[in-house]
């Protein structure tokens, strides 16, 4: 592992379990709270050791960012210590991985969608759906994704780069707030799920170039990624405001391809005879006469 590397990865490791050390207070972690003072906002690094069941040396050692060698029973009881939920928890022993002495060979990223694929999303005529690896770029969709990520597609981002990255769309584009009706709670989200995939792929110069690119040109996703939260991009429900049919909660899953390293199905199903079925209709009604989806400059 290179040394810019093994740096970059204890400093990860060092802000990851700082930063949830600092959020769990003794009475949260059901210790007991003496008179006087305490001058962290959350645990010390000797009560997180003493709930870890560990010493304070090794506990000091292992939030410098020196994970080698840490066996599964000490992530474990660590993970306990500082009550990590299922994403924090994968993503420490992702952290453990990559330090182990071996190393961690980047993850092979499928580049292309296979025409299966494409076959498939096609045959999804009803559902917006689309196809995307963890950088967020949109590497393929059908006709009724497309039109419901109009906006997306429609930015002067991407009229001289691809492909279509709804991350830098968010962050860098002041039409993503009009889009996404809970703009807070979406750049949440994908700054969340971007540190994730930090963890499971830390050679990913692509990732890391996104990461570094958002962090200099945007302040909203500077101070959320230096907050360290991780978490799964699984399913929820996405509000948006479409420029052609208003306002949209559209319930939405993800799925991994499994033959596709690294890219995911995202689609969205909207409950039946609602209103986002009906808006949905319209929308693949103008798609399909090859209505054009007024730009924001219309």
């Amino acid at each position: 592992m290179a040394d810019s590397t093994r740096k970059d990865l204890a400093a990860e490791v060092r802000e990851f379990l700082s930063t949830r050390r600092a959020r769990l207070t003794p009475q949260q972690a059901g210790l007991p709270v003496h008179g006087g003072q305490r001058r962290v906002a959350g645990l010390r690094r000797e009560e997180v050791a003493l709930l870890a069941g560990m010493s304070v040396d090794y506990y000091v050692r292992l939030e410098r960012g020196n994970l080698s060698g840490a066996s599964d029973s000490v992530l474990e009881a660590l993970a306990h210590a500082l009550q990590l939920d299922e994403a924090e928890r994968t993503h420490l022993y992702d952290l453990a991985r990559a330090a182990a002495p071996s190393g961690r060979r980047p993850t092979a990223t499928a580049s292309r969608v296979r025409p299966t694929i494409l076959r498939l999303l096609d045959s999804m005529a009803d559902v917006p759906a689309y196809v995307r690896n963890a950088r967020f770029d949109i590497l393929a969709a059908n006709t009724l994704g497309r039109a419901l990520y109009a906006p997306v597609y429609d930015s002067p981002l991407f009229a001289q780069r691809g492909p279509v990255n709804s991350a830098r769309f968010m962050f860098l584009d002041p039409a993503s707030r009009e889009f996404w009706a809970h703009w807070d709670k979406g750049a949440d989200d994908a700054v969340a799920f971007l540190r994730t995939e930090t963890g499971r792929a830390p050679h990913d110069r692509a990732l890391t170039g996104l990461v570094g690119e958002l962090t200099t040109r945007s302040d909203d996703f500077a101070r959320r990624w230096a907050r360290h939260d991780v978490k799964f991009h699984r399913s929820g429900v996405k509000n948006l405001h479409h420029p052609l049919v208003g306002d949209l909660a559209l319930p939405w899953e993800a799925m991994d391809l499994p033959s596709d390293p690294g890219l995911r199905l995202n689609f969205y199903t909207p409950e039946p005879d609602s209103r986002e079925q009906e808006a949905l209709g319209l929308l693949a009604s103008w798609a399909g006469t090859g209505t054009v989806v007024p730009s924001r400059n219309d």
